[in-house]
């Protein structure tokens, strides 16, 4: 499984960590988070609350599973709370994940992605039509909808979450066993 870690550095990931799934730390209350919908994806989104399940099954979904990469990326952005250089930042994340785990699929196959934000596989989701998910093996949540304690699991991780002023770290996950 080193071999990931090293995967992922080689792919530009600033670090990434093995994780055994039953040491991630949850917190249902961070539910509130996706509910304040700052990114537009609430309940119009197959992938985000509330249609992606309770926090508790969302739990349970990754601890169905024995490991996790936590995978991190940093970006120069001075106000962490500014979504025009924020959203940018976490879809390349999410781009350089899902391409980092189409090649762990190949090694490690049946793992599923946690991105750093909601899945944007299709540029307006068919929920909005009432039709069903047209790429259900890509689609993916994130760290908030999973309501993941990113903080705790950085720091379990050795992980920096607060990198000082004018850096943002982003963190997802590839989930597997």
């Amino acid at each position: 499984m080193e071999e990931m870690i090293y995967m992922a550095e080689k792919a530009g990931f600033a670090g990434a960590a093995l994780v055994d799934t039953k040491d991630i730390p949850f917190e249902p209350g961070f539910l509130v988070c996706c509910e304040e919908n700052l990114c537009g994806k609430y309940g119009v989104n197959y992938a985000c609350p509330p249609d992606c399940g309770t926090p508790q099954q969302m739990a349970e979904r990754i601890r169905a599973h024995r490991h996790a990469l936590v995978l991190q990326t940093l970006w120069e952005i001075d106000d962490p709370m500014d979504n025009l250089k924020v959203k940018p930042a976490k879809g390349a994340h999410n781009r350089m994940e899902r391409a980092l785990i189409d090649r762990f699929q190949e090694k490690w196959p049946g793992g599923f992605m946690v991105g750093a934000s909601g899945c944007n596989v299709c540029e307006t989701c068919a929920i909005t039509e009432g039709k069903p998910c047209r790429f259900p093996a890509l689609k993916f949540s994130c760290m908030s909808a999973y309501c993941v304690f990113v903080r705790k699991l950085a720091e379990r991780c050795g992980l920096e979450y607060d990198c000082g002023p004018g850096l943002v770290a982003l963190f997802g996950m590839y989930v597997f066993d």
